[in-house]
């Protein structure tokens, strides 16, 4: 332990103005430009709809394959991967994150979804597979524009992985069969393939992983760390940026219009995913900050609360309940919510660090 103020860490993050680039300071009008995009093409042209959904991979349109790849290429080249065992000796900081991931975000996703959409049992399920599916994406590119430990979120990606491929299956029928039946409602009987799960977590997580790593190891043999850090990866960020933009424009092209024609009813869904999203990301927050983490590791823990891998649940809905599903329709709304929130997130996290860490003079965990 060391007593290291907000102003020692090396990423601390300082004022969102003064400590985005222009692509990250004006990402909220990029990202409302992306929206609009999709849709708009997506009702020009609503036969490019179709021919986007017949090219699919791992059942998740390629498109958005390989956006979600495009995303996570970059951040996971940027990692420093000889520094990640230093983290198993922190079980303290690996056991909150994993207990926040798989015990409070289910189980708060699965109150939400039955407070709040009591009369609509298809979006509940739909939601609840929402909130199972840790995240494996776009938790990158978030926890990067906040200055999060990118090594630490790394991490903690490959450890929802691993804990998704075993337990969303076991997860999956627990709550929405049997803690359903305790309740005295409708049990919905659940099929939840492991190879599907693992399918989906090997492309979208397996290849930018190893494409990321090994881009770090021959590099940093030709032309040395100090080149790669101080030079490229610097670099990089931009062109997470790009993919996520792109991946944006794909998935409203591909939703758009179902968004735009059932106003009401992505309403309802709305709500308690902005909750969860938000509700998510602040228990995370406090409680990583109240145990005496750094900013970095604390916002790392938070966005990889915060996050869902969407398209684990959109493949999984459309599965196990059929494409035109209420269920699926849940979770195609799902990223659409989470895009705006966690943007919001992102600059709420940059001044937490600022105003909380930085004025309180906080002893930080090194």
């Amino acid at each position: 332990m060391t007593s290291n103020t907000f102003e020692d860490t090396p990423h601390a993050p300082v004022s969102p103005i003064r400590g985005l680039g222009l692509l990250d300071r004006l990402l909220p009008l990029w990202i409302v430009i992306a929206m609009a995009v999709g849709v708009a093409v997506g009702k020009a042209e609503p036969g490019l709809k179709t021919d986007l959904e017949r090219l699919r991979l791992a059942d998740v349109s390629l498109p958005v394959g390989i956006g979600l790849i495009w995303m996570m290429y970059p951040i996971l080249a940027k990692v420093r991967y000889g520094s990640m065992g230093g983290f198993a000796a922190r079980p303290k900081l690996l056991g909150t994150s994993l207990v926040l991931n798989w015990v409070v975000g289910p189980v708060l996703m699965f109150v939400l979804a039955w407070t709040l959409l009591p009369d609509h049992p298809e979006y509940r399920n739909g939601l609840i597979l929402v909130g199972l599916a840790r995240c494996i994406a776009m938790v990158l590119v978030w926890n990067m524009l906040a200055h999060g430990s990118e090594d630490l979120a790394a991490l903690l990606v490959a450890l929802n992985s691993i804990f998704q491929i075993f337990f969303y299956s076991v997860l999956g029928y627990m709550f929405l069969t049997v803690v359903p039946g305790w309740l005295g409602a409708e049990e919905t009987a659940v099929d939840i393939s492991m190879w599907l799960i693992a399918r989906n977590v090997l492309l979208f997580l397996g290849l930018p992983l190893l494409a990321g790593a090994l881009t770090r190891y021959f590099l940093v043999r030709r032309r040395g760390a100090v080149w790669y850090d101080g030079t490229l990866a610097p670099r990089l960020g931009p062109i997470a940026l790009v993919g996520l933009l792109y991946t944006i424009v794909v998935m409203f092209i591909n939703q758009g219009d179902r968004i735009v024609d059932s106003p009401v009813d992505v309403g309802r869904i709305a709500v308690p995913l902005a909750a969860y999203f938000a509700l998510m990301f602040s228990v995370a927050f406090i409680v990583t900050r109240r145990l005496g983490f750094s900013y970095e590791d604390t916002t790392a823990v938070s966005f990889t609360a915060a996050g869902n891998n969407f398209e684990l649940a959109i493949a999984v809905a459309i599965g196990v309940f059929g494409v035109s599903s209420g269920e699926a329709f849940a979770t195609v709304v799902g990223p659409l919510i989470e895009v705006p929130v966690l943007v919001g997130l992102v600059y709420l996290s940059l001044w937490l660090g600022k105003n909380l860490f930085l004025r309180t003079g906080a002893v930080l965990e090194s």
